[in-house]
């Protein structure tokens, strides 16, 4: 069992009121909070050893170095990736998948295929669509049905010698559908295609081992698991690391320069190019120390528990449709009340100290799918209590009064 009330004390924000009510907070789908540990990491190396990294001989530069490798160390280990190389420091998930889909062009030829799925966030889609554009190459989806499920039949036929990468989300960050990522890199390999992992959703929920997945990338972002925003990490197969050209030409990615031709580091260094985000790399691995601290397991099994009480009252309020009722889900619940738009109800819990999301949570196919402008999406995490899901069920009552 967690100690709750010890943990929420970790989150100074959580501590403080909004509109005159004390904050619920259930947007961590969006972000997460920042426990007083990761805040004083940011600036504890700003006030202690701030100086650049991998380029100094002094005492500072040795010391931030060491910091930010030490990072890498966790945050493989973490994932269980196999060197430390194979962990590359991005800006977020973003960049990560951008990183990969820019250098998948040197791979691709018209006629070969990508495949995505309809449950993607936007990030996971555009990318690809751009490699497309540049390739002659043919963007695939795999389909959804009604429970926010990808068809697994469907995905398979799909497949086929033409099919060069499948990427796709580890959990939905609109429905919370977690999908079967195990089955879809086990397929895809069988016909020779890579895998990429879009796992920004699921690392804040669950600890995702790189060896037993067994795909050739895996993205995430530190600002969703209790870390700070602007940093991200690219898990990738040492040899399709190897064999990507760079995504970014400057300092510290190169092995030697002239006016003639230049050479490229070793991993991972071939592809962070420039002065690193240091501090807030040096602070993520203190987020994965902290999450480990409380045990993922832990985290996992309680968030579960929030799961099952907010579905279960929800639906008590009439009207209330939720979007996504996969069997295997992360504690996201996505719902409309009647006809009611998503925005209005924001608006009115907002006014009552609760933070939800609301729109098409840059996922609009699937709103499109199910013929919907967007929902409002109420994320939890494992500092989120029982009592706050109940004065959300208030304050809904209470808009969906005001608003009928």
């Amino acid at each position: 069992m967690l100690d709750i009330s010890t943990i929420r004390n970790d989150f100074p924000i959580l501590s403080q009121q909004v509109n005159g009510k004390p904050l619920v907070y259930f947007d961590n789908g969006a972000t997460s909070q920042k426990p007083q540990v990761v805040i004083d990491a940011i600036s504890d190396y700003y006030e202690q050893i701030n100086a650049n990294i991998h380029r100094g001989v002094h005492t500072l530069s040795q010391l931030a170095t060491d910091a930010y490798e030490e990072s890498r160390l966790k945050i493989q280990k973490h994932i269980n990736a196999k060197f430390s190389h194979e962990v590359i420091f991005t800006s977020g998930t973003t960049h990560a998948i951008n990183l990969v889909a820019s250098g998948f062009a040197a791979f691709l030829k018209p006629g070969d295929e990508v495949l995505v799925s309809a449950l993607e966030h936007h990030s996971n889609i555009v990318p690809w669509q751009f490699l497309c554009e540049r390739t002659g190459a043919t963007l695939k989806v795999i389909p959804m049905n009604l429970d926010g499920e990808l068809i697994m039949t469907e995905y398979v036929s799909l497949l086929s010698e033409r099919t060069k990468i499948v990427s796709v989300n580890h959990i939905s960050n609109a429905l919370g559908t977690i999908n079967p990522i195990k089955f879809i890199t086990e397929k895809a390999h069988e016909f020779g295609a890579a895998v990429l992992i879009d796992g920004a959703q699921a690392m804040p929920h669950l600890k995702a081992d790189m060896q037993e997945i067994d795909c050739e990338f895996y993205a995430f972002s530190a600002h969703k698991m209790c870390g700070p925003t602007g940093v991200g990490i690219l898990y990738g197969k040492e040899e399709w690391l190897n064999k990507l050209p760079p995504y970014q030409g400057g300092g510290e990615m190169i092995k030697e320069v002239s006016f003639e031709r230049s050479t490229y580091a070793d991993l991972p260094h071939k592809f962070e190019a420039g002065t690193p985000n240091i501090a807030d790399g040096i602070a993520f691995g203190t987020a994965i120390d902290y999450l480990n601290g409380i045990g993922m397991d832990n985290i996992a099994a309680y968030e579960n528990e929030l799961l099952a009480y907010g579905t279960k009252r929800l639906l008590e309020i009439d009207g209330l449709k939720i979007w996504g009722t996969s069997l295997e889900k992360a504690p996201v619940i996505s719902f409309n009340i009647g006809t009611i738009h998503p925005y209005d109800i924001g608006t009115i819990v907002d006014k009552l100290g609760i933070a939800v999301r609301t729109g098409h949570h840059c996922a609009q196919p699937i709103m499109n799918f199910c013929n919907i402008v967007g929902t409002i999406r109420a994320s939890f995490s494992f500092y989120n209590t029982k009592e706050e899901i109940d004065l959300l069920v208030d304050a809904l009552i209470r808009a969906k009064t005001m608003l009928s």
